[in-house]
């Protein structure tokens, strides 16, 4: 059976790690190098390094802290942040990342993940997508979830694994950092309509959440969380272990 993977997330502003409730109220946690370093060590399966305000402040992504960040992690290291174009996978990947993360660019330019996956293959492209629920609705979100686009999320997604992008991050915005559990509900539409990896991300607050995530939907491939592991109230370790006594694969 596959294991479960567990992904710290480092939102990055300004070379600072930083953590916000439904994507607001941003407060400064840590440098992402060491945290990086800390989790590699920890047992982490993956890493995610967003620049968080790329996209809004209209910019390219800062590689300097990047590179430095890539030199301290030998596991899979997953980098979004202001990826409009082709140019700027290289860029990225050229400074130690494995797989891109696009969001905003993909919702500028369609065609980006088609041509990203040509040139790079569909494992290196992720389709990280801002969601929240208005008047009912999952619409697609830009600039970091300042901006709502109007798109039905689902079918946002799902043309965008048809294109190429070969894992899906979710984000609920809903229940980013409120800590109150995983959108079950958003989730298991998605998971529903592709067939590539769904990363769960917004709203970890305990163990037991990862605990419920991966039993109720067993087809989401891996959780993703920020402040519970950079604050310590989770260790990876002590979720890992729990994990395995509840029946869910996990790499030790």
């Amino acid at each position: 059976m596959i294991t479960k993977r567990i992904i710290p997330c480092l939102d990055v502003r300004n070379g600072r790690v930083v953590k916000g409730v439904n994507f607001e109220g941003i407060s400064d946690v840590a440098s992402p190098v060491e945290l990086a370093k800390f989790y590699t060590e920890q047992g982490a399966d993956e890493l995610v390094f967003y620049d968080i305000t790329a996209s809004f402040e209209e910019r390219a992504l800062f590689t300097d802290i990047l590179r430095e960040t890539a030199s301290q992690v030998f596991i899979p290291l997953t980098v979004g942040g202001g990826i409009n174009s082709v140019e700027d996978f290289d860029r990225v990947l050229k400074c130690g990342a494995d797989k891109v993360s696009v969001n905003s660019g993909a919702i500028r330019n369609p065609s980006l993940i088609y041509e990203a996956a040509k040139l790079y293959g569909d494992q290196c492209v992720v389709i990280s997508a801002d969601v929240k629920r208005v008047d009912g609705v999952f619409r697609v979100f830009a600039k970091g979830g300042r901006e709502n686009t109007g798109m039905e999320a689902v079918e946002w997604i799902k043309n965008c694994v048809n294109n190429g992008a070969g894992e899906v991050v979710l984000n609920s915005i809903d229940t980013d950092g409120v800590k109150g559990g995983f959108d079950l509900e958003m989730l298991d539409k998605v998971c529903s309509a592709v067939n590539v990896p769904v990363i769960a991300s917004g709203g970890a607050g305990k163990i037991e959440d990862f605990i419920t995530l991966f039993k109720t939907l067993p087809k989401v491939d891996a959780g993703l969380a920020a402040s519970i592991f950079h604050f310590g109230e989770v260790r990876i370790t002590d979720l890992k272990q729990a994990m395995r006594e509840a029946g869910i694969p996990a790499r030790v």
